[in-house]
This record gives C-alpha cells, sequence and structure tokens, in this order.
C-alpha cells in the first residue's frame, strides 16, 4: 500500500486535545505514514516536539509565525536553537509574513523571519513558509537567503523549502520552482471557486509538488465546515490527481517522495 505525507498539520492545538490519540489512529487507517507538525509559537515549539517524541510517525518544526511575532523575546532564537537540535525537528517553521490578519508591524515580522532563515541555514533545516497577501517582501527576503545558501554551496539551497498552503498564480508558482522550493497544496483546491489554486496544482511540476491539510483549518470538500485532520489529506490528494488527470498512486508516491527529499526524514528513529 502506499503511504501518504501530511506535509502541514497543527495536532498540537487545543481543538485535538479530547480526541488525539483517535485523530492519529484515522489517519494511520487512511494510509497515512507520516504527518509534520509545525509550531507556530515558541511555547508550541515545545509542545510539538514533545508530541513528536510520543510517535514514532510525527515529525516537527520549530518557529515562531508572523502573527505571533509580537510573542518574541530576545532568548527565542537561542531556545529554538536548542530545539531545532532534536531528532524529530526536520524544518524551521512555520514562518514567514501576514499583511492580512496584521497582528504584528511589519517590521517585526520581517526581523523574525530573518534571524529565523538565518538559524534554518545554520542548521541545514529547509523552512515552511506562511504567506497571506505579503508575497512580494517575502519573496524579496527568502530570495535573498536563497542566493546567500548558493554562495556559500549550501546544500539547503536545493532545497531550500515550502510555500505552504500556495496561494499565488501559476507564474509565482514556476519562479518559486526554478528556485527549488516546494509548492504546499492543501484543502482549498477542492473547492468550486479555486480555479487558480486547481491551475497551480494540475501544472505545478512533479519534483515540488507537496499535499497537506493545515488541519484543523482549511478542510477539504466534502467536509468543508467541521474540523479538518490528517486522514482527509487524501481528499487533496485525490482532487490533485483529477486535475493532473493522473492516477491517484502516482500522486501519492511523488508527493510522498518529494517530502521525504524535502525534510530528510531521520529513518533511525
Amino acid at each position: 500500500m502506499l503511504a501518504l505525507t501530511d506535509t502541514h498539520c497543527h495536532l498540537n492545538l487545543t481543538t485535538f486535545h479530547k480526541d488525539l490519540a483517535e485523530v492519529i489512529e484515522r489517519a494511520w487507517t487512511a494510509g497515512l505514514d507520516k504527518i509534520l507538525v509545525p509550531a507556530i509559537d515558541l511555547n508550541g515549539s515545545y509542545q510539538v516536539v514533545e508530541l513528536c517524541d510520543q510517535y514514532p510517525n510525527l515529525y516537527a518544526a520549530v518557529g515562531v509565525h508572523p502573527n505571533d511575532a509580537l510573542t518574541w523575546q530576545k532568548d527565542t532564537i537561542r531556545q529554538l536553537r536548542e530545539l531545532a537540535q532534536h531528532p524529530k525537528v526536520v524544518a524551521i517553521g512555520e514562518i514567514g509574513l501576514d499583511y492580512y490578519r496584521d497582528r504584528a508591524p511589519q517590521f517585526m515580522q520581517k526581523n523574525i523571519l530573518t534571524e529565523q532563515l538565518e538559524l534554518a541555514a545554520e542548521c541545514q533545516l529547509p523552512v515552511i513558509l506562511h504567506n497571506r497577501e505579503a508575497f512580494k517582501d517575502l519573496w524579496e527576503i527568502i530570495a535573498k537567503w536563497q542566493k546567500n545558501l548558493k554562495e556559500s554551496n549550501s546544500a539547503l539551497a536545493n532545497r531550500p523549502g515550502v510555500l505552504h498552503s500556495f496561494s499565488e498564480d501559476v507564474d509565482t508558482m514556476q519562479m518559486i520552482h526554478s528556485h527549488h522550493f516546494f509548492i504546499g497544496i492543501s484543502g482549498p483546491v477542492t473547492y468550486k471557486n479555486a480555479a487558480d489554486l486547481q491551475a497551480v496544482a494540475e501544472m505545478c511540476p512533479d519534483d515540488h509538488l507537496l499535499i497537506e491539510t493545515d488541519a484543523p483549518f482549511l478542510t477539504p470538500h466534502p467536509f468543508r465546515g467541521q474540523r479538518n485532520e490528517p486522514a482527509y489529506v487524501q481528499y487533496v490528494a485525490r482532487k490533485v490527481a483529477q486535475l493532473r488527470q493522473s492516477k491517484l498512486e502516482t500522486i501519492i508516491k511523488n508527493t510522498t517522495h518529494n517530502a521525504d527529499q524535502l525534510f530528510a526524514w531521520r529513518s533511525s528513529i
């Protein structure tokens, strides 16, 4: 049986606390093999590492989301650096810019993004990037970061990270792909009014396509309006297969392989 990978699922959030074991069991029953749990703040970073220690096939990303930039303290980067040494941590994230919610000043969002990108380069870990109505500024920062990776002959330059829950157009996707960034496709691809995203899912090159839930958010059809969970990543895979006129097994195989390439799961754990 081919194994699905959910590359973005917030299992540490309180909405999962009452039935977490059942949610995870449903994921394995649905054919998932690995789930990546990204943090959104420092406390959450500790939580996801602890959670992933309890389950062999859960992996963690640590970082501070732009909407939580006001929680950043002088000591935050040191603590993230220590957490990043844990063998279950395979990425720095969820980090990025968010000009839609505007919960923190833009200069502060940019500053903590830059610090965390430097940490990712130091630790040789890819980044999980959040973008909402901020792509121009985000791209300016991450393109400069990746250029520095190339100039320093860092292997990370060829697998720098993923634009999670991608929401830009096909031209932007193609530019991102040319810089070796991966594209994360989530539940909205199943929505009727998602023509631009569906075009991205159809045209994204095979070698840089990822699927995710972003659970508990962005629940795919036919469960839209309910809490999302990792078992539902199969519906994202099915829609992507339909759009690409491909076999479901091919999409599962390719996206799982891409996740393996990007996150370099530490298989000894």
